[in-house]
Parts: structure tokens; C-alpha cells; sequence
């Protein structure tokens, strides 16, 4: 069983920086991939960034050189760092984990309960 619990969304300003934390309970077999997505009203959720097993960075090109995703292994969380902020950065953002559950063949996709960042101009 793994569960995924996000904190650190709220409001800042244009320009701002803010740090979100993603809680990781339980445990996997094999993890593949681990970072964040975000999703905007009326819109599909997207990729922000994630790691990979080797610990290779995939980033959203709007994000690009602003924000980055660190593991702490012993804390057992997941956190994404933003800086330099934009209106269009708001969204609901997910924590994500994917991996393969003991006893069990296939990848399982893991994602948190969404937590709001709202970016003021």
C-alpha cells in the first residue's frame, strides 16, 4: 500500500518562489518514476516534472530552469521547488509515484490529492 500526501500550496506573488512537499507512506517493489503534475480549470492534467529511475529530470518546457524536483529518501518525501513564479503557473498540483506493488506484474500509477498554488500578478 502507498499513499501519497502533498503540502506547502497557498498564494504568492508574481515572481515568488514556493516549496511543495509531497509525504510518501508504504513502500514498493520497484519505483520507475517520481515527481509532480499539475492541472488548470478546464484543463488536462500535465507533466511538471519528474525523475526516473537513474535519476534523469523530465520538465514541462514552461518550467523549464524554474522549478526541480529533489527526493529525500530517509524523509520519505518528494518535494518540487519553484521559483520565479507566473499567473500561468496556477493550478491544482498531484504528487506522483509509479512502480510495481509487491506480488504484483504491472506498473501501478500512485497519485496524491492535489494541492492548490495560486500565483497573483
Amino acid at each position: 500500500q502507498v499513499q501519497l500526501v502533498e503540502s506547502g500550496g497557498g498564494r504568492v506573488q508574481r515572481g515568488g518562489s514556493l516549496t511543495l512537499s509531497c509525504s510518501v507512506s508504504g513502500s514498493l517493489f520497484y519505483v520507475d518514476t517520481t515527481g509532480w503534475y499539475r492541472q488548470a480549470p478546464g484543463e488536462e492534467r500535465e507533466l511538471v516534472a519528474v525523475l526516473g529511475d537513474g535519476g534523469t529530470l523530465e520538465t514541462h518546457g514552461s518550467v523549464k530552469d524554474r522549478f526541480t524536483v529533489s527526493v529525500d529518501a530517509g524523509k520519505n518525501t518528494i518535494s518540487l521547488h519553484m521559483n520565479n513564479l507566473k499567473p500561468e503557473d496556477t493550478a491544482v498540483y498531484y504528487c506522483y509515484r509509479r512502480g510495481r506493488p509487491y506480488f504484483m506484474a504491472l506498473m501501478t500509477d500512485y497519485w496524491g490529492q492535489g494541492t492548490q498554488v495560486t500565483v497573483s500578478s
